[in-house]
């Protein structure tokens, strides 16, 4: 069967019907693309479909996953916002938990504190009076005995003395005869010292220090005043009188001649006056301090320049400069060497007493 050149189509049979009325538009565009196409075509329009099928399936199930993921993403915001709202309620917990925790420690701590001061107490209260008075009476002899040694204050070495004796005496005990007669021993022997003042020397030494401001210097030593005209004179005088009078007595005062009997009195300048002062402030409390240390050379050389400054620097008139002159005359000739005793043989003696009863009670 040979084929149509211009349609490729075979001619219609003789026994066809005739052709039906004419169709429509897409119908005959329809139809012309089926004449016209090719398998190739069919092909690539069927494969056209397919991917098209398979772009609307793919699309469809690309929107699901999205609001499958949406509601996962929703359930997981959900979730986290619900762990951070527990982990934010566990953080409270735990804080109020250290709370707590730091209040008991606080108490524990409190009732250890209790519990040590009740055991203390209760060693203290389990001590027998006898152990309570010897240590009572060895603190007093260290008191003493320091007071002594350092200072040298042999008053305060026998009040010590005397409480001890006081306190051994009370006790009523005849184990504490033998260290009663040794602290009467150390009494006696510090009464027979020779007393030295050293705490009253001190005192006066430091009074003097703080005057030395207000001393007046020998170079500002004021005129002696002419004698005053009483009144009864003025009134009978004339008022020209009076003003010549005046006058006079201002011209006068302008002009000071003084007969200096005794040696030049030094000329200083204000910066030298505050200087001065304060060395012999300073002489001073080294004499102080050699006084308490008791070194009798360096205490008698402070004191001897600092009464040689006073005479030759300060007015000597004044009262405070001339007391001040004799108090340290009267100091310089102070003996300070002096072999004080020492209660040592006390301090052994109760010493001894508590060794004794610690054995005793071993």
């Amino acid at each position: 069967m040979n084929a149509d050149p211009g349609g490729g189509l075979p001619p219609p049979s003789q026994g066809q019907p005739p052709p039906s009325p004419p169709a429509s538009g897409w119908q005959r565009f329809i139809e012309r693309v089926r004449r016209r196409s090719t398998p190739v075509a069919v092909s690539a329009l069927v494969g056209l479909l397919l991917l098209g099928a398979l772009w609307l399936d793919t699309s469809s199930r690309i929107a699901d996953l999205r609001e499958q993921l949406a509601t996962e993403l929703g359930k997981a915001q959900s979730f986290n916002q619900q762990s951070r709202e527990g982990m934010e309620r566990t953080r409270e917990a735990l804080r109020e938990l250290e709370f707590k925790v730091g209040g008991l420690e606080s108490k524990l701590a409190e009732t250890q504190n209790q519990r040590l001061a009740l055991e203390a107490l209760y060693l203290e209260l389990s001590r027998s009076r006898d152990e309570r008075v010897l240590a009572e009476v060895e603190q007093l002899l260290i008191v003493g005995d320091q007071q002594l040694q350092l200072a040298g204050n042999v008053k305060s070495a026998l009040i010590a003395l005397e409480n001890a004796d006081s306190r051994l005496s009370r006790a009523d005990s005849a184990q504490f005869t033998g260290l009663r007669r040794a602290i009467r021993r150390d009494i006696d022997r510090l009464k027979s010292a020779p007393f030295v003042d050293i705490v009253g020397m001190s005192l006066r030494l430091d009074a003097l220090a703080h005057q030395t401001e207000r001393l007046p210097l020998a170079m500002y030593e004021s005129p002696s005043e002419p004698p005053a005209t009483s009144a009864e004179r003025r009134q009978e005088q004339g008022a020209l009188a009076r003003l010549a009078q005046e006058a006079w007595a201002d011209v006068r005062g302008l002009v000071r001649i003084q007969r200096v009997e005794s040696q030049e009195v030094p000329l200083i300048s204000p910066n030298q006056t505050f200087f001065l002062r304060e060395n012999l402030r300073m002489r001073l409390l080294s004499a102080r301090i050699a006084l308490l240390a008791h070194d009798e050379g360096s205490f008698k050389a402070d004191t001897r320049s600092a009464a040689e400054w006073l005479t030759r620097y300060f007015d000597v008139k004044d009262k405070q400069v001339a007391g001040g002159v004799a108090t340290l005359k009267e100091l310089s000739q102070s003996d300070l060497s002096i072999d004080l005793p020492d209660i040592s043989g006390s301090l052994q003696a109760v010493r001894n007493q508590k060794l004794i009863r610690e054995r005793g009670l071993r």
